[in-house]
């Protein structure tokens, strides 16, 4: 108990630890007593400390708390009741004194002409207790040198019995004996008081301690018991995740709390924010009268603007990682905005730089240099993406690990196993990403809508031109001059050239940024990540467990010695529960 040692020189004499005597026998009654030192103010220098002033009210106070216990005060009959604070702490505890019964000792100290008010007291004249005081003659240091020939209890009762003005106090009152009497009928009563409260706090712990157990799992000692528990948690896992997968999180409350566990619904939404993410920060330049379509607009678009309005750089990344180890795999690169310069002063600018011989058209080199300038900024964009779903993969991992297993030990050493498997599977989607966009650098579409694109363009270029030349008539309403015709459509080879290129180009990216925006989602995200045959979310599955070493198998599900002691305390605790509880049912 660290009794009378102290590193800070001064001894240490009381201890929160508890010293338990238990005297078992047919004849001994059920019965705890409890027996706390004495309240004192002042430090003894060598002997107590002001820590030990405070560490024993506090032990004083924790057992008067009890309400289900009886409060005996014990105070010497030679010394002035008015000065007991015991009283006082009794009553803030009991303020209707149900269980607070007063017991005085020494009265043979009692000096003569002090025994009227000690006479009183026991009657009730003065400070009156609910329960009444009760008093006992304790043997003296003479008395015990005596040994085995000493009957405490026949010396007590020829006191009561002989000794004035003791003797005039009822039967019931003094005593050893009649103490005891009194203590298993108050406790009777309130055990009867406090009955259906304990059957209610039996079963309470009973479910506590029957809580505790479920979320230890099962014993794992042996090889066979650790394989069965991990079984059993990838199976779990496994099952959990095809729910989230589907985005039915019904059947898994955790979900209300912690939305990293809404694994599809992450993803979907990080995967909308890429494809306007493309849309508005993939390009270098702005296309003349780019905006964005009302299809291609997220929920959340506004938000996301309003987040990009400042500074010159955009954030590729929308869940930065909260793992240290993903710190190597994952990218957190920004890029710049879309620049402000002239599109049509550029791609003159190049056109110009390289054109050669070609009659009414450019060279067929212009478009993959152009195109590759317009999409540089891609590959930083795709892989922010990556490295989210990334992010958000792992974190469901952890956290889905967190709620269904309670053992911190087992948890972190299946992650340590499992992270080889699960950095290879990142590591696959940022070479996914980075292969489609190294396949995207060069311009190809077979789709239809790249040339339906163009002859938009066309179209509405030739509208504008007309409208600037058109006039109301009455009869027709807007019309234009064929002659004005031949004006409008007036344009230098250059000009015609530069504004050809502009079209084809802002065209295929329409056509290229939706190809390229699925691509990552299904190839690199969905298919490595997510939903994949082999993804990350499906390393710790029962195969997993299965291909452990029973080395592993220990290291990772074997419970050391707190564990094995906490279970036992838990079983032990259970049954003593289970067997109170049966015993109040039978009551």
């Amino acid at each position: 108990m660290g009794i009378g040692t102290s590193t800070l020189g001064a001894q240490k004499s009381f201890s929160d630890d508890v010293l338990k005597i238990e005297v078992a026998g047919p004849d001994q009654q059920h019965l705890s007593v409890v027996d706390v030192p004495g309240i004192f103010r002042k430090v003894t220098e060598g002997v107590t400390t002001s820590m030990d002033i405070t560490n024993v009210r506090n032990m004083v106070n924790g057992y008067m708390a009890n309400e289900r216990s009886v409060i005996l005060a014990v105070i010497p009959a030679n010394v002035d009741i008015a000065t007991q604070e015991i009283l006082d702490m009794a009553h803030v505890h009991d303020p209707k004194g149900q269980r607070t019964l007063g017991v005085l000792t020494k009265p043979d100290l009692v000096d003569k002409g002090a025994e009227g008010n000690v006479l009183d007291l026991m009657r009730g004249i003065t400070h009156k207790l609910n329960l009444g005081w009760s008093m006992v003659k304790n043997p003296g240091q003479k008395d015990l040198q005596l040994g085995d020939s000493f009957d405490r209890h026949a010396m007590e009762a020829t006191f009561f019995k002989y000794e004035a003005p003791w003797s005039a106090l009822e039967s019931d009152r003094v005593g050893v004996d009649s103490l005891r009497l009194r203590l298993v009928e108050l406790l009777t009563e309130i055990v009867r008081r406090e009955f259906n409260n304990v059957k209610h706090d039996v079963g309470q712990q009973l479910q506590k301690c029957q809580k505790s157990l479920t979320a230890m799992g099962a014993s794992r000692e042996t090889q066979a018991q650790q394989h069965r528990y991990l079984l059993d948690l990838a199976t779990r896992f496994q099952h959990i995740t095809a729910k989230a997968s589907d985005a039915h999180y019904e059947d898994f409350d955790a979900t209300d709390s912690q939305t990293s566990l809404r694994l599809a619904t992450a993803v979907v939404h990080r995967n909308e924010d890429f494809n306007n993410d493309l849309w508005r920060f993939g390009h270098t330049m702005a296309f003349k009268d780019l905006a964005i379509p009302d299809d291609d607009k997220s929920d959340s678009d506004a938000a996301s603007q309003e987040s990009y309005d400042a500074g010159d750089m955009v954030d590729t990344r929308r869940y930065p990682s909260t793992c240290s180890e993903l710190d190597e795999i994952v990218s957190n690169e920004q890029v710049p905005k879309v620049s402000d310069a002239d599109i049509m002063a550029w791609l003159e600018k190049v056109y110009r730089k390289a054109r050669g011989f070609e009659m009414g058209t450019f060279h067929s080199h212009l478009m993959p240099y152009m195109w590759k300038q317009q999409s540089s900024k891609w590959e930083q964009l795709a892989l922010g993406y990556t490295s989210d779903i990334v992010s958000i993969t792992h974190d469901y991992i952890c956290d889905l690990l967190g709620e269904i297993c309670g053992d911190d030990r087992v948890r972190t050493g299946l992650l340590s196993v499992l992270m080889e498997q699960l950095t290879d599977r990142y590591k696959r989607a940022i070479k996914q990403t980075e292969f489609i966009f190294k396949v995207e650098c060069t311009p190809l579409t077979n789709n239809h809508y790249f040339a339906d694109n163009l002859e938009k363009c066309n179209r509405q270029r030739a509208k504008a031109l007309i409208e600037d030349h058109a006039f109301e008539t009455e009869e027709h309403g807007q019309v234009v001059r064929i002659s004005d015709l031949d004006h409008t459509f007036s344009m230098s080879n250059v000009a015609n050239n530069v504004q050809r290129l502009h079209d084809i180009l802002k065209s295929y990216y329409k056509v290229a940024y939706k190809r390229f925006a699925d691509n990552v989602c299904m190839q690199a995200a969905d298919f490595h990540l997510v939903r994949g045959p082999d993804t990350a979310v499906k390393v710790f599955s029962p195969a997993f467990v299965s291909d452990l070493t029973a080395k592993q198998l220990e290291r990772i599900a074997g419970e050391d010695v707190v564990t094995k002691r906490k279970r036992a305390d838990l079983i032990r605790q259970q049954e003593n529960l289970k067997k109170a509880k049966n015993l109040l049912v039978a009551v």
